[in-house]
């Protein structure tokens, strides 16, 4: 039966924000950890591993995150493993905030000067060392506001989530315009949630981003 939209159906958008949230943390914990070690892969001198991490990149960089929501859920269970639509989004979002990850901190390793590792191996630091002390620390300023940015676009890609049943902001959404058919008012709410947890994420890049161009220029 359908009914007004009340604080109540409000309530339960706003509550769905924990949720986004959630999500958002493990899939870029997750990737924060896959994305250094394609990262690694990618800047190694091994051929295969860089080919395995140009592969793994090209895979989900080239292919749509609702169709990977799509064949981690629907996939795990075709082959057995029975997944709850938490899991399976955690997942589905940690491999790909992994790839965009990895190749925004190869991006950034690739943009330290090659003086710098070269004059640490002329030192004897071994390659692990090279990258541990020497060139990711200033790989490591560089990132941080495209790390940062790409976050923004993670926790947007939360709400695709909501196709294979997570109940995040827009799931909410869903449920509460099917019970009141108040699409205006049950997405727009979702919205300004949205613009509430990213535009200060936003504002932070920004300022990151003018920081470091103005060491840089320093």
């Amino acid at each position: 039966m359908i009914h007004a939209f009340t604080a109540i159906d409000a309530w339960m958008i706003v509550a769905a924000v924990r949720w986004t949230l959630a999500l958002s943390a493990v899939a870029f914990a997750g990737g924060a950890v896959g994305g250094l070690i394609i990262a690694l892969l990618r800047s190694s001198h091994s051929r295969l591993a860089q080919t395995l991490a140009a592969g793994f990149i090209r895979l989900f960089q080239g292919t749509p995150l609702l169709m990977q929501l799509f064949l981690t859920y629907f996939g795990l269970r075709f082959v057995g493993l029975i997944v709850t639509a938490w899991v399976a989004a955690s997942l589905a979002l940690t491999l790909h905030a992994s790839a965009f990850l990895g190749e925004i901190w190869r991006g950034c390793i690739d943009a330290v000067p090659p003086g710098q590792s070269e004059a640490a191996a002329s030192l004897g630091l071994s390659y692990y060392h090279r990258m541990r002390r020497v060139v990711l620390p200033q790989a490591s300023r560089i990132a941080v506001a495209p790390t940062v940015g790409f976050l923004v676009q993670l926790i947007k890609g939360t709400s695709l989530a909501s196709i294979i049943g997570f109940v995040e902001l827009m799931r909410a959404a869903q449920i509460v315009n099917n019970a009141t058919y108040s699409p205006f008012k049950a997405y727009g709410l979702v919205s300004v949630m949205f613009f509430c947890v990213c535009w200060p994420i936003s504002i932070l890049a920004r300022r990151m981003e003018a920081r470091y161009a103005t060491l840089t220029k320093a």
